[in-house]
């Protein structure tokens, strides 16, 4: 059976204990003060996985509020390969915005490699701006960018933002839930952007028009139809739940939603 990971941006409204009023980076704030003094990171990282592990996950996507470069030291970074590893748990991507110049987007690519990731799921200004740079950084770590789609209503939209992909190192990570948000249909999205397609996070919504994110079944993504467009198109890389509820908390929706997942892909 094909990794399922669990993405740790579901837990965006944890540290304002589920209570997020202010929007997305009220949640990414508070994480990011969380995790970022030495002293503490190692608990509250292990506090994490140990409840990732329990859901029943083996994997999981590093996002950048947990563990960013522009302030994890070395510490930080040996302190959570050590804890992955003693807890058997592989880091399938790492998600977020990767930054607008050269130094920020290097130093997320050297944390994906310590890590033992081979792809970044998310954004980067540099696609736009500096993309002959992004193509040799990638390819000297020997990583892929999957960019993820947010406003784009259409594959096509998603694909004019990718400038050159020859190199096979830029592609696209499909957010199931932001195609159902624009109103298209995401297995559709997945058979056009077949030969793009980096990563995947499997994620439904209660409707379109919104963003509100829900346990797999309960919304307008054709979340089934979706793992089987991936079957027929042949994708093996892992898949990621995602679901990132503002006012509470997603685990046992996240449980409910891997074990769906494993029905539908056995």
């Amino acid at each position: 059976m094909q990794t399922i990971s669990f993405m740790t941006a579901n837990y965006v409204a944890r540290q304002v204990n589920y209570h997020m009023t202010e929007g997305w980076m009220q949640g990414d704030g508070s994480t990011q003060d969380y995790f970022r003094p030495i002293e503490t990171f190692s608990t509250r990282f292990e506090a994490y996985l140990r409840d990732i592990q329990a859901m029943g996950f083996e994997a999981l996507d590093i996002w950048l509020a947990i563990l960013n470069p522009q302030w994890a030291t070395p510490a930080h970074i040996q302190a959570a390969r050590q804890l992955l590893d003693q807890h058997d748990l592989k880091v399938t991507s790492v998600a977020g915005w990767f930054g607008g110049n050269r130094d920020e987007f290097t130093a997320v690519c050297e944390m994906a490699v310590a890590l033992g990731t081979d792809v970044l799921g998310g954004g980067t200004g540099l696609l736009q701006n500096d993309h002959a740079f992004l193509v040799e950084t990638l390819t000297r770590h020997n990583l892929r960018f999957g960019l993820e789609n947010h406003p784009e209503k259409t594959p096509q939209e998603v694909l004019a933002k990718l400038g050159d992909t020859s190199s096979g190192r830029i592609g696209v990570a499909v957010d199931t839930g932001w195609f159902g948000t624009q109103g298209y249909d995401a297995a559709q999205a997945l058979e056009e952007l077949a030969p793009h397609l980096v990563y995947v996070h499997l994620k439904d919504v209660l409707a379109a028009g919104a963003h509100e994110t829900c346990r797999y079944g309960l919304g307008v993504v054709p979340l089934q139809q979706c793992v089987e467009t991936l079957k027929q198109i042949g994708y093996t890389g892992a898949l990621s739940v995602e679901h990132e509820p503002e006012h509470y908390d997603p685990t046992e929706d996240c449980k409910a939603s891997l074990h769906l997942l494993k029905e539908w892909l056995s």
